[in-house]
């Protein structure tokens, strides 16, 4: 198994400095990860208000974005940090960008059920679900490839989201025919349709942020491969 530790320094306070905005990215993405499981619960049991929680705990992910992208900035600025080093702390700051923005996604997820504007078909929600699940899964997958460092783990993820790719398409195709039978419900379906997209793009962040653990492990650039 591939996978790389955080350098060993003779300053323990930047090994701690390291350790922690590592553990901060982790908490982040716990964080992120218990926003799409309470989304994804509250379309299960039309829980408007648990929805309602998730957009409102958005607020706390964009804010831990801008303490971990300060605190990447401040360890550069003073410890003048080089190669691995240098790279851990450059995949840090894309990764919460990226996590941010998934937050993003399923803040809007969330609004659409808030807003109790998801059609009553149980066929759309019942693939909605499935897809969130998948998700779901490629999320804590991602995760965890994070936590390790692990290459092969963060390849494997990677893959997924052709799956993910896959339902989306499927989805939009069965969406699409429920549209045609309930054009008086035109506005409500195109919300449906936006957070159709938000669960596929949830799907192309994971693979971003594998694409950044793949490139700390062994530095190649897997971008637009």
């Amino acid at each position: 198994m591939a996978y790389i530790e955080i350098n060993t320094h003779i300053s323990v306070g930047f090994n701690k400095e390291l350790e922690n905005l590592k553990n901060s990215v982790l908490t982040m993405g716990g964080l992120l990860e218990q926003q799409l499981n309470d989304t994804l619960q509250a379309l299960k049991t039309n829980n408007a208000g648990l929805a309602e929680k998730v957009v409102i705990n958005d607020k706390e992910i964009n804010s831990m974005e801008i303490q971990i992208d300060e605190e990447c900035m401040r360890i550069i600025a003073r410890r003048h940090p080089t190669a691995s080093d240098l790279r851990l702390i450059m995949t840090i700051a894309k990764a919460i960008a990226d996590i941010e923005r998934m937050g993003d996604e399923i803040e809007r997820i969330a609004k659409l059920i808030s807003s109790s504007k998801v059609p009553d078909s149980d066929s759309l929600k019942s693939n909605m679900l499935v897809i969130g699940e998948h998700v779901l899964a490629m999320l804590k997958d991602t995760l965890d490839a994070f936590a390790r460092l692990d290459l092969e783990a963060a390849q494997q993820t990677y893959q997924n989201d052709e799956e993910i790719d896959a339902q989306y398409k499927d989805l939009l195709s069965i969406t699409i025919l429920e549209m045609q039978q309930h054009s008086d419900e035109l506005e409500n379906w195109l919300e449906v349709l936006w957070a159709l997209r938000s669960f596929e793009r949830i799907g192309d962040r994971c693979k971003n942020v594998c694409e950044y653990v793949m490139f700390l492990v062994n530095g190649s650039d897997n971008r637009h491969t």
